[in-house]
């Protein structure tokens, strides 16, 4: 399988949650919230499992929107807020209530340990694929050659230290939650060890500087292309269509 050939929804939902997250998230988050769905949808349609790519799309690029300072919250955990935003954005873009709460529990479920592929494609593909994606687990199932495409249009970054770095942030505050078990069990040093990080091509640009939450100018900001009418960040890599 190619890049080219990994299906993308065109819908007017899924445009948007991609200019979304290209407006609140930093450009590591940003390229590995679409690397998520890249790898999802490659072992999905690799593996004969039916999903709904709008479904999934809409989750995997608002899955950590939790982790960024605008939404980051002190009283639920990242993956619950996460999935609170996309509730919010399904209501806005006209999805009935089943269709907002199954945004919501695609993206809370990614947090899981496992998720059952026949009672949740989605969620399972989405666990799936955010574990390839910051540990590596299990990359040797997507193609050599996809991973290389994949990782040149959108690049690591910064990534593995941020990423740790958020992570810390979120176990210091909320101990009982996911983020702090991953923690507790390694998740610095599977970041630093994912083969991905190895295969990814050179990069021109670093790990952001201003801490934990992960942090970007935020679109409500007087300088932000959305103030002036634009239609979201430029990000590193190439948009999808």
């Amino acid at each position: 399988m190619r890049l080219s050939q990994i299906p993308v929804p065109g819908s007017p939902a899924a445009t948007a949650a991609r200019e979304v997250a290209a407006a609140y998230c930093p450009p590591s988050l940003y390229n590995h919230s679409v690397r998520s769905y890249l790898w999802a949808a490659a072992y999905g349609a690799e593996h004969g499992i039916a999903f709904d790519e709008e479904l999934l799309y809409v989750a995997a690029v608002l899955h950590d929107l939790g982790l960024v300072k605008e939404f980051d919250s002190h009283a639920v955990p990242f993956e619950e807020a996460g999935g609170h935003v996309a509730w919010v954005f399904a209501a806005g873009a006209g999805w009935p209530v089943e269709r907002r709460e199954r945004v919501a529990q695609v993206i809370v479920r990614h947090m899981w340990d496992a998720v059952d592929v026949a009672e949740d494609p989605e969620g399972h593909l989405l666990e799936l694929s955010t574990g390839i994606d910051i540990s590596g687990r299990r990359a040797e199932e997507i193609p050599a050659g996809l991973r290389a495409e994949v990782l040149e249009a959108y690049p690591r970054l910064g990534l593995a230290a941020e990423f740790a770095a958020c992570f810390e942030s979120q176990a210091a505050r909320k101990p009982d939650g996911r983020a702090a078990r991953s923690v507790r069990a390694g998740l610095a040093a599977r970041l630093a060890a994912n083969p991905l990080e190895t295969d990814s091509p050179l990069e021109t640009a670093g790990p952001l500087e201003t801490g934990s939450p992960l942090e970007t100018d935020s679109p409500l900001e007087a300088d932000s292309p959305l103030e002036a009418g634009g239609g979201g960040v430029p990000r590193p890599g190439k948009e999808l269509s």
